[in-house]
């Protein structure tokens, strides 16, 4: 495994934030009421209209453990798959299946690897905003429309470049891209010292020419602020979500 990948994975582990604090027994109640709510970017939720009618389609959340889309998934009908890096955000996810009578599956896998999943399983791949962790984005979409089934709905959130050039107050544009700390001391240093794992600026190029790349095809996308900040208080798009579909 490389070092990066190690570093990041045991972040996840470790780290207490929005994204390691599972859904409550109450939020799940209200989720069975209403339209599926889930989020791909920090603060938009998915349209509804991206989702097909549950009835036991076969979704696979990708690098979205934590025990708060997979248990919404389940409650609404999906047959849920949620693979991850990180063991402690798998474990909020079994925790949350275990409290609430859910079926989840989940499955430690590392995505620059080959995904641990036959050609065509599921029928849903939902990515939210994590492929800044990796380095090589071309092979996580391959392996994404790998995959799914033909006709299957690929769901990601993307990171833009624009949080990668500004410092820590978003004032000043202060980093060249591409944001790379494996070839970049500096860039390293910047990201160790604000525990933020080992991140990587990709543009649009890679992002979304490289879903085409796969072999997707783009349907619809939206895009989305930080939720807070001096980029959000400015209403700068610091996020992409796209539907697209093999």
């Amino acid at each position: 495994m490389s070092n990066y990948l190690k570093l990041n994975q045991d972040r996840w582990n470790h780290v207490n934030n929005d994204y390691t604090e599972p859904v409550t027994h109450e939020e799940l109640e209200g989720a069975k009421k209403h339209p599926i709510s889930v989020a791909l970017t920090v603060g938009k939720k998915v349209p509804k209209e991206w989702f097909e009618k549950a009835n036991g389609k076969k979704i696979l959340g990708l690098a979205c453990g934590g025990g708060q889309q997979g248990p919404v998934f389940a409650i609404k009908g999906y047959d849920v798959t949620i693979m991850d890096f990180s063991k402690s955000q798998l474990q909020r996810d079994d925790m949350v299946a275990k409290r609430e009578g859910l079926k989840i599956n989940t499955v430690q896998g590392d995505m620059t690897k080959p995904f641990p999943f036959e050609n065509e399983t599921f029928d849903i791949v939902f990515h939210p905003v994590s492929n800044c962790y990796v380095e090589d984005v071309q092979h996580v979409f391959n392996e994404a429309y790998r995959v799914l089934k033909k006709g299957g709905i690929f769901l990601a959130g993307l990171n833009n470049e624009i949080n990668y050039i500004v410092d820590n107050e978003e004032k000043e544009i202060v980093w060249k891209m591409p944001f790379n700390p494996l070839k970049d001391k500096a860039a390293k240093e910047y990201m160790i010292k604000g525990n933020s794992g080992i991140q990587f600026s990709h543009n649009m190029t890679e992002q979304i020419g490289g879903q085409l790349k796969a072999g997707f095809t783009l349907l619809d996308i939206y895009e989305d602020t930080n939720g807070f900040g001096r980029l959000h208080e400015l209403n700068i798009k610091t996020y992409i979500a796209t539907k697209s579909v093999k």
